[in-house]
């Protein structure tokens, strides 16, 4: 049975950020930025207001008809690469969601630091399923119809994995590692940064 996925609107945001602070709750990258539970309880809601307010303005939300998931994309332009030591947003975000928390901006600098650059492409930035939701194969379908539009237009993927589990669904899928993994400082958790070339036509999955 296929699953039906429609594009959010500003009328979705409060159900996309409340599916987004529940899928990544637990999430080790999460827990990197908020280390305690009743701090991430408080904060981590307004860093996916933040996080998807972004991406209702310049990008794309794709979310199951049923609101079980959701996944957050950017198209990349081949110049994407414009100077991330002056882009302010970080800072911003941080002053927005919570002022005293360097993790916030960190996390943000450190991703674009390792973003590449010089092709255009989509950007899987955040995908989130619902906790009683995970393992259905609702995540694979929301990547997977973007993905067989980029081997349509011949557009390359890149997203950053936040854990080994979501690292080898995303090989599954045709991703492969990128470059060096990204370990978070103060012994922070590891992220991957991998990238997809589109397939031609007839190619196997």
């Amino acid at each position: 049975m296929g699953v039906a996925i429609r594009t959010a609107g500003v009328e979705d945001r409060e159900l996309v950020v409340r599916l987004l602070d529940e899928a990544f709750q637990d999430d080790p990258v999460s827990g990197w930025v908020f280390p305690g539970a009743e701090d991430r309880r408080a904060h981590h809601p307004g860093l996916m207001a933040a996080f998807t307010d972004i991406v209702l303005e310049a990008g794309r939300i794709d979310l199951t008809e049923d609101g079980s998931a959701c996944a957050l994309w950017l198209s990349m332009p081949a110049d994407d690469h414009d100077g991330d030591a002056e882009d302010d947003s970080p800072a911003q975000i941080r002053q927005a969601v919570d002022p005293d928390n360097e993790r916030v901006e960190a996390i943000a600098r450190l991703t674009a630091a390792i973003h590449p650059s010089g092709r255009a492409h989509e950007y899987l930035w955040m995908i989130g399923v619902a906790p009683g939701r995970q393992g259905e194969g609702l995540g694979t379908a929301l990547i997977e119809s973007v993905l067989d539009r980029c081997d349509r237009e011949g557009l390359p993927a890149y997203l950053e994995a936040s854990s080994a589990r979501s690292r080898k669904l995303y090989e599954r899928l045709g991703f492969e590692l990128a470059g060096p993994v990204l370990g978070l400082p103060e012994g922070g958790p590891a992220m991957w940064p991998m990238w997809r070339e589109p397939r031609a036509a007839g190619t196997a999955s």
